[in-house]
């Protein structure tokens, strides 16, 4: 790895800046977000980079006052985790090393605002400043790298950045590097590697003062800081797609452009007219304004959101809660989807939607009320809605055909009427319940008739069909479900630890079992037990332990319940 020839950075770079004293100062700015955990022939990027910066802090000239910003190093999702660690002066080494190996990479990648930082502790309004940035990842914060180097530029006094972008592969984040370093007048370099990192910085600590500008005998034009902003109808977002302005002076000629939606531009005092246009689709709007001391410094111009092509194939028809086909053409970005709505809703307020990467044609469920609605292609930026197609939905036929009376835990047959989705089925609840509540249920799909399993308790309940994509009653018919006597015929004693028959006539539904119990325990509790299966006779184990116990006949279907109870003493 090269460990020499990088360290000439300060000799050539940094003289450049001062803060108000004979000595030259600079700050460096170091990515310290969780992407410089990322790995270089084995070897994690923050620790090539705190390697290579602290042999820098060993041969920097003794008369360099260097400082040092970071970002990304102390908290997770935080754009304002930015900290100047070391303020440019005399004798700084020892801290600037020890704050860089302390770094521990954590956060996001506010570069643009760490850059800002770093200018405001050169004082770049007062003296030349320049700053070194170095970075592995694209701007996760700011929301125009580019106009924050286009500021910095204006408003400092001879303002400097140059970036070495660190094992950066993605072509937006290079993109932005390049131009935070071409707007300030720096350079960008690119390094892959630890070498490749030494010989970038090398590179630039080979980069020279431009030459003062030749004094000029008459005074410069006062200018004034004009800032544009382009945005969307009708909320005003900003625009996210290429745009650009176009000013022009009174007489028609032009006095600057801005490519991208937001930017700043100096201007004399005078009338102006200012252009926005989208190239895409060629939509543009404009205003004319007046630059002068006093005047607003903002000029702001919004456009219709962009709309590609789109369209729908689909019934005209269809029935409520049905899954339908619909074939579409769109642009097919990321999160597009296709929903139901009720016409004139806005774009976002929706009854069912599936993505559209679900495939072609999307299956997509229908409401559950009758009615006309609107099928949507809605892309979604904004989001925005591309194409619409009508349907009408009618409403279903539901019916259920089963005893008006049943005795409890038993399965009765029901009949149903409906269009037998998947997800829909049929309950045994109370009356005054809603449709989510049930006491014992079984899906459509299980056959017709359906076997359904009643509770144990008896009372008055209602049989219903309920549509299972919103768990609404779509019908309901009445039931009652009376009691049914069991009798058990058992010794009134028995010998502790042995056995006894106990005769019964209980319904022997599915798990009923006889058991010993305590005395006021519940209908769940149980010492000892025997299953019933379909034997009217059983040989149930006493307990080993001499005392009074229950002994009980118990069904258990949901909720457990004994239906016959006798008292036995052992002995």
């Amino acid at each position: 790895m090269n460990r020499i020839a990088p360290l000439a950075l300060a000799a050539s770079l940094l003289p450049m800046t001062t803060l108000a004293q004979d000595n030259p100062a600079a700050i460096l700015v170091l990515d310290g977000s969780g992407s410089m955990w990322g790995q270089i022939d084995g070897v994690a990027k923050i620790t090539i980079a705190q390697e290579v910066m602290g042999e820098l802090m060993t041969t920097l000239p003794a008369d360099l006052d260097l400082g040092l910003t970071v970002y990304g190093h102390r908290r997770k999702g935080d754009c304002s985790d930015i900290e100047t660690l070391v303020l440019p002066g005399p004798g700084t080494r020892a801290a600037i090393t020890s704050a860089v190996n302390g770094i521990k990479p954590k956060g996001k990648t506010p570069m643009a605002d760490a850059v800002v930082a770093a200018a405001k502790a050169l004082r770049h309004h007062e003296n030349a400043a320049t700053v070194i940035l170095v970075s592995d990842g694209i701007e996760t914060c700011a929301p125009d790298v580019c106009a924050v180097a286009r500021e910095l530029e204006a408003t400092g006094v001879d303002f400097t950045a140059h970036v070495v972008g660190f094992d950066v592969k993605d072509p937006e984040a290079r993109a932005q590097f390049q131009c935070m370093a071409e707007a300030t007048g720096g350079k960008f370099l690119s390094a892959a590697n630890a070498d490749e990192l030494g010989a970038a910085l090398t590179q630039v600590a080979e980069i020279k003062q431009p030459p003062a500008p030749e004094p000029t005998p008459d005074p410069e034009p006062v200018l004034h800081y004009t800032h544009f902003a382009g945005s969307l109808e009708p909320n005003g977002d900003a625009l996210k797609f290429p745009a650009r302005w176009e000013i022009f002076d009174a007489a028609g000629n032009p006095a600057g452009t801005i490519n991208g939606g937001i930017g700043m531009l100096k201007l004399a005092q005078g009338d102006y007219t200012a252009r926005l246009t989208r190239p895409e689709d060629g939509a543009s709007a404009e205003t004319a304004f007046f630059v002068g001391p006093g005047m607003a410094s903002e000029i702001s111009l919004r456009l219709q959101p962009l709309k590609p092509p789109a369209t729908l194939i689909a019934p005209d028809t269809a029935e409520t809660g049905a899954t339908i086909a619909v074939t579409w053409e769109g642009p097919a970005t990321e999160n597009d989807y296709l929903d139901t709505a009720l016409p004139g809703a806005d774009a976002g307020t929706y009854v069912t939607y599936e993505y559209v990467h679900k495939g072609n044609p999307v299956m997509l469920r229908m409401p559950t009320e009758p009615g006309t609605y609107d099928i949507r292609y809605l892309q979604s930026v904004g989001p925005t809605v591309l194409a619409t197609k009508t349907i009408t939905l009618s409403e279903r036929s539901f019916g259920l055909n089963a005893p008006a009376t049943a005795v409890i835990g038993e399965t009765i047959k029901v009949d149903w009427t409906g269009s037998g989705y998947g997800e829909d089925y049929i309950t045994l609840a109370e009356p005054s319940s809603d449709g989510a509540s049930y006491e014992t249920y079984e899906y459509v799909s299980k056959g017709n008739p359906l076997e359904l399993r009643l509770t144990l308790f008896p009372g008055a309940y209602e049989l219903r069909y309920i549509n299972g994509q919103n768990s609404s009653i779509a019908h309901a018919v009445p039931i009652t479900l009376t009691d049914r006597a069991v009798t058990l015929t058992a010794p009134a004693s028995a010998q502790a630890g042995g056995t006894i028959t106990v005769t019964h006539d209980g319904p022997a539904y599915d798990d009923d079992y006889i058991t010993f119990a305590p005395l006021d325990s519940g209908p769940d509790a149980y010492d000892t037990y025997e299953y019933v299966y379909d034997k009217t006779s059983v040989t149930v184990p006493v307990p080993e332990t001499p005392g009074r116990y229950a002994l009980r006949y118990v069904s258990i279907w949901g909720d457990a319940r004994a239906l016959a109870e006798n008292v036995v003493d052992v002995n």
